[in-house]
């Protein structure tokens, strides 16, 4: 019954990408739990991971009211790239 409980890291990281957007079952959870235990590695990625979600969640937030267009002399830049990407 144990053996159920105890994943390889590979597992670990996959389960603790999706506990940050809340797609994990209460078994995973647990898997997970248990296996930050025993592993320092993953227990670091995993805090690792939280700060980097929220970081980018709050940036997220505030991109949302600062609309940045780009400039025409840029846009005429890319299109000359493309064009010369396409031919």
């Amino acid at each position: 019954m144990f053996k159920k409980f105890m994943i390889t890291c590979d597992e670990a990281t996959k389960i603790c990408n999706k506990s940050q957007y809340n797609e994990t079952s209460f078994f995973e959870q647990m898997q997970l739990s248990l296996h930050l235990l025993f592993c320092k590695f993953c227990a670091l990625y995993t805090k690792q991971n939280r700060i980097m979600t929220e970081i980018f969640k709050m940036k997220a937030k505030t991109c949302k009211h600062h609309l940045l267009p780009i400039s025409e002399k840029d846009k005429a830049i890319l299109k000359k790239q493309f064009k010369e990407l396409n031919n």
